[in-house]
């Protein structure tokens, strides 16, 4: 059975033609704002619009697309987001904000993949607040864009992907299983879409008395696609609002939250949110982390004290209240990859630093916008530890592994503790190369967990307040490299190496 090659690259084409679509958008606020570089994006959508229409008629139409097989889903989503990116970078170095086509492409796969991580602000890049609003628009809907997927879109507004979309769709959805709605994946699709963008419009509102306009607006896509591009170069710190850090949080925790579990809430299926396991462990590791951090950051400081001119440690907080608001929203950061920075929790304390680390591995639930190992897999890994330790001591019991009510499949188990192998083996792969590159050894471990599981922020020189400008041109393509495997749920890309996938 041989790749449709001209079903891959007809789809790829209508993906290219949205992505076109999806950049007349910066373009328009480029205009509003009255910025010289508006052009660039529109230069840049005639090009993708005329190449992705070119592909669907050499892709032949409507007629190749309705036989799309498990095979052509991989391939067109693993490819889609790298041809997607190699075309959104183009404004950066048109519009003269970039001068390196591999810091925009970079910057660009980092919005689509939800990472977060920047180029800008470096010695040798221009600052965040220094580049148009058309840009920082831009870095916001390839945020937003990419995490709900731009597959899941094009499955709820084109009807044309619906016979082979679910193979899309699996391939694209994060967590063990896509989890699917309704019978139908378009109206899977939609729902999911539908859900996104109402949670997205209340943020924004909610920001509104304490942000403008454009600021609320470029937050809540970088909230909702846990992807963390601020539109200011300290983050969200710069801000310095309680009542912005608290909007934020709450946001961050229902953008891990599975998709599927606001669909059933909506419904009035109250119940069997509640009861979800995945649900109840990762709200007890978001509030046990927020707990820890900020325990281990308050530091109260007695009157005796401050007369005799003691003052606290940099970042330990003699309220409680400021050590909750700032653990509260680092742990939710971290554990979701939204990547949102209000402190530097390099020099917390290290009890708090050992928490934000261990957060590093966690991830947020499966089918949210999060990325990351997901909870769900930690779940499913303990549970099968806690079984092989009771077959030991029965071992002619027969004792499935439990989620809930369900037993969890030898295959599904299988796929987790495959994943959580080429998990670690990517991580690897990224720090021997950056070790290559003449990094340490926690700037080189800490920016590929980070890549793989597209948080941002990292250790070391990458750190929250660091950014990604002094990265070689070769370790930047590794980490968008990285960025993308670990977004696509690492499966997806490899897929595409092994051989026998494009043999008969």
């Amino acid at each position: 059975m041989v790749l449709n090659v001209k079903a891959v690259v007809g789809t790829l084409g209508l993906l290219l033609f949205f992505l076109g679509i999806a950049l007349l958008l910066p373009m328009i606020v480029g205009l509003i704002y009255g910025e010289a570089s508006w052009w660039s994006f529109g230069v840049t959508a005639l090009l993708a619009m005329s190449l992705g229409g070119g592909a669907w008629a050499f892709g032949g139409g409507r007629a190749q697309q309705q036989d799309l097989r498990i095979r052509e889903g991989f391939a067109i989503v693993a490819l889609a987001w790298f041809v997607l990116s190699l075309i959104g970078s183009l404004p950066f170095v048109l519009g003269g904000v970039l001068g390196s086509y591999t810091d925009a492409f970079f910057e660009t796969m980092s919005g689509f993949t939800t990472t977060g991580a920047t180029i800008l602000g470096g010695a040798e890049t221009p600052a965040i607040e220094d580049i148009p609003n058309a840009f920082l628009f831009w870095r916001s809907l390839a945020h937003w864009l990419g995490g709900m997927g731009v597959i899941v879109l094009m499955l709820a507004i084109m009807p044309i992907l619906g016979v082979g979309g679910m193979q899309m769709f699996k391939a694209e959805v994060p967590g063990p299983s896509a989890d699917k709605l309704t019978p139908r994946v378009r109206d899977t699709a939609k729902r999911l879409w539908y859900i996104y963008v109402g949670i997205t419009v209340v943020q924004v509102l909610l920001l509104l008395p304490a942000m403008d306009l454009f600021d609320a607006v470029n937050h809540a896509f970088a909230t909702m696609a846990t992807g963390g591009f601020s539109t200011r170069n300290g983050s969200v710190a710069d801000y310095d609002s309680a009542y912005i850090d608290w909007i934020i949080s709450l946001f961050m925790f229902l953008a891990g939250v599975n998709f599927a579990l606001h669909y059933r809430l909506l419904r009035g299926k109250a119940i069997t949110v509640f009861k979800d396991t995945e649900l109840r462990v990762y709200t007890g590791i978001v509030v046990g982390a927020s707990l820890l951090l900020a325990l281990g950051t308050w530091q109260p400081v007695s009157a005796a004290m401050l007369d005799a001119g003691t003052t606290t440690e940099p970042l330990v907080y003699s309220s409680f209240a400021d050590a909750l608001r700032y653990g509260v929203f680092q742990a939710l950061a971290i554990i979701t990859t939204t990547g949102f920075g209000t402190a530097d929790y390099e020099i917390w304390p290290p009890l708090a630093l050992i928490v934000i680390f261990l957060l590093f591995f966690v991830g947020g639930m499966a089918g949210s916008t999060g990325g990351g190992v997901k909870v769900i897999r930690h779940v499913l890994v303990f549970k099968n530890s806690f079984k092989e330790i009771r077959q030991l001591i029965h071992p002619q019991a027969v004792i499935p592994v439990r989620l809930g009510e369900t037993v969890v499949s030898k295959d599904v188990m299988r796929n987790v503790l495959s994943f959580l192998i080429l998990y670690i083996a990517a991580i690897t792969f990224g720090t021997l190369v950056m070790g290559l590159l003449g990094f340490d050894l926690l700037s080189a471990v800490g920016v590929s967990i980070s890549s793989v599981g597209n948080i941002g922020p990292a250790f070391g020189t990458f750190g929250p307040t660091e950014n990604y400008a002094h990265l070689p041109a070769i370790g930047k393509w590794v980490m968008s490299i990285l960025m993308m495997a670990g977004r696509l749920e690492i499966f997806t890309v490899l897929i595409l190496f092994v051989p026998s996938f494009w043999r008969r």
